[in-house]
């Protein structure tokens, strides 16, 4: 063999292999301790869903103690608001103990963005963030009370049921895994509003390479393993499925192939967008690259800060509580563009604009611009920011903002 050509495969060869270490550390990995005193340590997949650092923890808060923040007028007119909402239907609402309304929020945290948790009882988590931050989490989603998957190096692939687990602590993913779940499904969703690249999850539910594609061919009943399939294309009532090798086939009768398809998840470098079946084209399979965060890329939460301007000319600037609730970078604002959902963290937003009732103009710090609406983060339903200017905190209602601009 030519003596370049060989320095050449050679260096092929170790780009390759640090393309797939990289990818391995997306991967979700940690130890789960149980209450009989057990641990396991290895690769994480949380339920059937979540198996990335990118991936989403979901519950809801126990409380909100911003609401001390408001004076007596601001509360007020904050109660008069969302009495208003709820009549024509708004948000729900609870009468809370400091005799005031306030609503209930979700939260919302990358599995990257925490450092560990502890099942205080089947429908409470206290979690400890990447910043030492401690919250206390309520069940409000189905990443509650179900089995985690742990790829243990010694034992193998070990379901753990919740009601056994007592913490789990999260770490940096190594370099490589001797045994593993699976490789990152990757790949770019075209659909009817554009296409976006990014890590992939089909049916709200497969993850992995190693994950099934079901459905029915003229022959029969077909099983085929994602890291097998180069592109899936929306046709008709099925999917018409291209192999890597080249074998075209079309696939019917399953959720997976169907209008039964729950959604296809994209997760971008900017934040989480969910493509429903009805607006999919088609999706094309690629290597993952070596880019996709790693725990370590989680390492520097903040609080969020920046600039609000008023309706009528007031410039304030200083930390934000955005909506009365999200304090932090890693905190998550939502909204829908054409019934497709975008799920974006505040690290990523350089400014949100009002534009009317229902829709912002979001601009994310890469530059792309979105108009989002149907969510209490960027409708009338958002119960205004707080402020803090020199430490003074000030109360701004949704109304009144005419731009907000973060640091």
């Amino acid at each position: 063999m030519n003596s370049k050509f060989r320095i050449l495969t050679l260096s092929l060869l170790t780009v390759c292999l640090s393309f797939s270490a990289q990818a391995q550390q997306s991967l979700i990995y940690g130890k789960v301790t149980t209450i009989s005193g057990e641990s396991y340590t290895g690769q994480i997949r949380w339920g059937k869903e979540e198996a990335f650092w990118t991936d989403l923890f979901n519950g809801n808060k126990e409380g909100n103690d911003n609401y001390r923040y408001l004076s007596r007028e601001d509360r007020s007119r904050l109660r008069e608001k969302i009495r208003d909402n709820n009549r024509w239907g708004g948000v729900w609402i609870s009468w809370g103990s400091r005799d005031e309304y306030e609503t209930t929020h979700e939260f919302q945290a990358r599995f990257g963005d925490i450092s560990s948790m502890e099942m205080n009882r089947r429908s409470e988590v206290r979690l400890t963030m990447r910043n030492s931050e401690t919250m206390y989490v309520e069940d409000g989603s189905n990443d509650f009370n179900t089995d985690i998957y742990v790829m243990d190096q010694e034992f193998g692939e070990t379901k753990i049921r919740w009601s056994r687990i007592e913490k789990v602590e999260f770490m940096d993913t190594p370099n490589k895994l001797s045994s593993k779940l699976g490789e990152p499904l990757y790949g770019t969703v075209q659909f009817y509003g554009g296409e976006y690249t990014g890590v992939i999850q089909w049916d709200h539910d497969e993850r992995l390479t190693t994950d099934i594609l079901d459905g029915d061919s003229r022959d029969g009943d077909v099983k085929i393993e994602f890291g097998n399939l180069a592109s899936i294309e929306r046709e008709g009532s099925g999917s018409r499925v291209i192999t890597k090798s080249g074998r075209d086939m079309y696939l019917r009768g399953s959720n997976d192939v169907n209008s039964g398809n729950r959604g296809i998840i994209v997760t971008t470098e900017f934040g989480r967008i969910d493509i429903p079946w009805r607006e999919f084209k088609k999706v094309t399979f690629s290597e993952a690259p070596a880019n996709l965060k790693t725990y370590r890329d989680f390492a520097g939460l903040k609080k969020l800060s920046g600039t609000v301007t008023t309706t009528r000319g007031e410039t304030l600037s200083g930390e934000i509580i955005y909506d009365l609730d999200e304090a932090y970078t890693f905190e998550m604002l939502q909204g829908e563009d054409h019934d497709v959902s975008y799920i974006i963290p505040f690290e990523s937003v350089k400014s949100i604009v009002p534009k009317n009732y229902d829709n912002s103009l979001v601009v994310l710090k890469s530059g792309e611009e979105l108009i989002l609406g149907e969510s209490r983060d960027v409708s009338e339903d958002n119960d205004g920011v707080i402020v803090f200017v020199n430490g003074d905190p000030k109360y701004i209602l949704w109304e009144d903002i005419k731009e907000i601009t973060f640091n």
